[in-house]
C-alpha cells in the first residue's frame, strides 16, 4: 500500500486492465455483482475527496497529502440483491435458500468477491509497474453514492488509488507490527491438541 502519489497521468488501457483483472476476480456463483467507478484526473477525483475528506480536514488532520495526488480512483461497488437472484434460480439447487433475501446468507459473499476484486486490482497494479492504495469510505458511503450517481442497491466497498508512487511517504504506524507466519498459521486445527503429530508453534 502506497499513500504518496505522483500526479502524472495513467493511460486509459492501463488501468482498464487493471480493472478487468478485478472483474474476472473469483465470484459465487459466477454472479454479476460488483462494479467499478473509475475516477480519473483532478476534475474527478475531487468529487471523491470533497465529501470524503473535505478541505479544512486535508489541511488539519490528514496525514498523507501525497495521497490527494493519486492521478486515478476506483470505487468498487456490490450489488447484494444481485447474489440474491442468482442462487435463486434453478442451477443453484441445494443453495435456494439463498436465494430467500440477503439475510439468509451466513457469510454475505458480495464483500468477499468485492475484496477478491480488490486484491486482483491491487497485485495487477503493482504488476504493471503501479503503486497503489486501498481506502476506506468508512461514514461517506452514502455521500460518495450520491456524488457519482449511483444506483440504489449498490453498496460501496472502498476505494482504490493508483498511479506513480511519490517517493516522499511516511512509515505507517502499522510498519513492522505484521506477526510471524507461525503466530498465526494453525495445522491441523486451531489447537495442536487436535492432532498429537502437528508440532505446536514455538
Amino acid at each position: 500500500m502506497v499513500r504518496s502519489f505522483r500526479p502524472d497521468g495513467v493511460e486509459a488501457a492501463v488501468v482498464d486492465r487493471i480493472v478487468d483483472a478485478g472483474h474476472r476476480a473469483p465470484a459465487a456463483g459466477a454472479t454479476d455483482g460488483r462494479a467499478f467507478v473509475v475516477l480519473a484526473g483532478p476534475s474527478q477525483t475531487a468529487r471523491y475527496w470533497d465529501v470524503t475528506l473535505p478541505a479544512g480536514e486535508r489541511r488539519d488532520h490528514f496525514g498523507h497529502p501525497g495521497l490527494l495526488a493519486a492521478p486515478v480512483l476506483v470505487v468498487v461497488w456490490c450489488r447484494p440483491a444481485a447474489y440474491v437472484e442468482r442462487y435463486a434460480e434453478p442451477d443453484k439447487g441445494r443453495a435456494e435458500t439463498l436465494g430467500a433475501s440477503a439475510d439468509a446468507w451466513p457469510q454475505p459473499f458480495w464483500w468477499v468477491d468485492a475484496g477478491c476484486a480488490i486484491e486482483a486490482m491491487l497485485l495487477a497494479a503493482v504488476d504493471g509497474g503501479l503503486a497503489a492504495c486501498l481506502i476506506g469510505l468508512f461514514d461517506h458511503e452514502a455521500a460518495v453514492a450520491a456524488a457519482l450517481g449511483v444506483p440504489a442497491g449498490w453498496r460501496a466497498v472502498g476505494a482504490v488509488a493508483l498511479g506513480l508512487p511519490g517517493g516522499d511517504e511516511r512509515p505507517g504506524r502499522s510498519a513492522g507490527r505484521r506477526p510471524p507466519l507461525a503466530a498465526v498459521i494453525h495445522r491441523g486445527g486451531w489447537s495442536s491438541a487436535l492432532d498429537p503429530s502437528v508440532p505446536s508453534p514455538p
